[in-house]
């Protein structure tokens, strides 16, 4: 198998169980991060799919790498390959293919439930998922689906959580992240919790039972991620 290509753009949001998930599947993988290593244009040409990790930043006032970005998204889909979009790369995504992104009404952080809408149960990457279960979020903008994908999941804070495109799969929520990236988060951003909105968790609500609700993402990791893996 060709290895899968994994662009990170902070440290506080790498691969996480992603990673922990491809090398219990056996998978090669090739890490890069877009913020301090170069790389050629002809990365992706020999690759079985790619996944583009979160981070912060507004794509509709990019920065040079992701212009760049998105430049190898749009050629990634002209190729054919599979891309797994998280939190910002799923909007890198939808803005490189066709979606829009645009500022949220309000931030959503911490844990909330995602619902999956009629379209999911019929889609094989969901199969084995409950009606509905609780993410981790972490984010400002939203994204709409780019003409002709299927929106799979919702929730009160963002009416777009997930959409399948061709051979793409966007994801708004975080499933990856342990206990140390989420604590990482909040020592980095602890300004994002401030303000009154039922959609921003405190520190205190997010940490609260934290290693059950880690090990609970997980195990949707492995059938909803695990199921797109398979599917390469």
């Amino acid at each position: 198998m060709k290895p899968i290509l994994v662009f990170t753009h902070d440290a506080c949001e790498p691969p996480g169980y992603i990673r922990t998930l491809l090398e219990r599947l056996d998978y090669p993988c090739q890490q890069v991060c877009l913020l301090d290593q170069d790389y050629a244009d002809g990365i992706i040409d020999d690759k079985s799919a790619i996944v583009l990790m979160g981070g912060p930043g507004d794509v509709n006032q990019p920065t040079d790498w992701m212009q760049r970005e998105m430049q190898l998204i749009r050629r990634a889909e002209q190729l054919d390959i599979p891309i797994l979009g998280v939190c910002l790369g799923a909007q890198l995504m939808s803005k490189a293919i066709g979606g829009d992104v645009q500022a949220g009404a309000t931030l959503e952080v911490g844990w909330h439930p995602i619902e999956l809408l009629p379209a999911a149960h019929e889609h094989p990457w969901f199969a084995g998922l409950p009606a509905s279960f609780t993410a981790f979020q972490w984010h400002a903008h939203i994204f709409s689906p780019p003409p002709g994908a299927q929106v799979m999941a919702t929730n009160h804070c963002a009416q777009c959580q997930a959409y399948a495109y061709h051979r793409h799969l966007a994801l708004q929520f975080h499933l990856e992240m342990n206990q140390q990236h989420i604590h990482e988060l909040i020592e980095k951003y602890s300004s994002d919790l401030d303000g009154d909105s039922a959609c921003v968790h405190s520190a205190e609500q997010i940490l609260q039972d934290i290693d059950n609700r880690c090990e609970q993402a997980f195990a949707i990791a492995d059938q909803l991620i695990g199921n797109w893996f398979k599917s390469l």
